[in-house]
């Protein structure tokens, strides 16, 4: 059971080499686009008999505690059912009733972030944290998130066919003997709300350019991992995406710290990540094995101290062209 009573549902593990359009989507998406903010409170000073009218009257398993807007705990079914076999008074305080160790997602963060943590600790939904004010602004089950998959899913069905055609001949009519589309983004450190953004852009402009959707899917995964590194270690840099009739190449060009051991930095799990980078829910040591999972070809350059030069390259299908 999770914290506020759902079934454990296990989240099945995703094969990169063919990736998704729900797994690409899952990096593209915000919690706060797909969460429900209509969140049912209590006070630590309500009793349990408040407790008991509402988890009745509105058949839930579970309710947040706020106390002035924060997020102090939760008091479950279970808590109730324990107040009542302990023989205590239905009058007495939620706050000591309560659990106070409760796991928290911000409102900022990708989905695909959340789906781990779904996996990791085995619950069906989080409350949602804004990350500036720490104030409880909705709450986050797997229910959410399929519902907030499939209207995207259908948004960007009709946004593809719109945008597709527009741009999807632009090497046919270019007369050259080798065409090079060159996309450039800028990405600062540290910016963790606005991680991820510049993927989104880039993956936009594939959209828009007639790229087949496993490619796009591809190179979303990867750019999204380089992003975040970037974003993780870095102090900025910049995503550059060079667009040909037959490959996309990304490169990822920071200012340092650079990578001291790059074979030890591919093993999967492992991570330089300080604690504080963790617990808002990076740096799980999966971003360059998941880069090389997506691409067809993968070098990484680096001098500490100077910086990193990662590229991949991911190639084009002969039918897009």
């Amino acid at each position: 059971m999770d914290l506020l009573g759902a079934p454990i549902m296990k989240i099945r593990p995703i094969n990169h080499k063919k990736p998704s359009k729900i797994r690409e989507l899952t990096y593209e998406l915000k919690v706060e686009q797909v969460m429900c903010d209509d969140v049912i409170t209590l006070s630590p000073d309500d009793t349990m008999n408040d407790v008991l009218r509402i988890l009745r009257d509105n058949k839930i398993r579970g309710i947040l505690v706020l106390d002035k807007d924060r997020l102090v705990g939760v008091v479950s079914i279970e808590d109730l059912i324990s107040c009542l076999v302990d023989k205590g008074k239905l009058n007495e305080k939620i706050e000591n009733r309560m659990t106070k160790d409760i796991v928290t997602v911000y409102s900022d963060e990708s989905i695909v972030q959340v789906v781990n943590k779904f996996e990791d600790n085995g619950y069906g939904r989080f409350p949602v944290i804004d990350r500036d004010t720490k104030k409880l602004v909705g709450i986050l089950t797997k229910g959410d998130i399929i519902d907030g998959l499939l209207e995207k899913l259908e948004i960007e069905y009709r946004q593809e066919e719109i945008h597709r055609y527009r741009a999807s001949h632009i090497f046919e009519d270019v007369i050259s003997d080798n065409s090079t589309l060159i996309m450039q983004y800028h990405i600062k450190g540290g910016d963790f709300k606005k991680a991820g953004e510049q993927t989104s852009k880039l993956r936009k402009n594939l959209l828009r350019l007639g790229i087949m959707p496993e490619t796009i899917r591809r190179v979303a995964i990867a750019s999204f991992e380089a992003e975040m590194n970037t974003v993780i270690y870095t102090p900025e840099g910049e995503l550059i995406a060079k667009i040909q009739p037959d490959k996309i190449t990304i490169n990822t060009i920071d200012s340092g710290p650079g990578i001291p051991n790059i074979k030890q930095a591919m093993r999967q799990g492992y991570s330089t990540a300080p604690d504080w980078v963790r617990e808002l829910g990076f740096g799980a040591g999966m971003g360059l094995p998941n880069i090389k999972n997506c691409s067809d070809e993968m070098k990484i350059k680096s001098k500490v101290g100077k910086g990193t030069d990662l590229q991949f390259i991911i190639y084009r299908r002969e039918n897009e062209t």
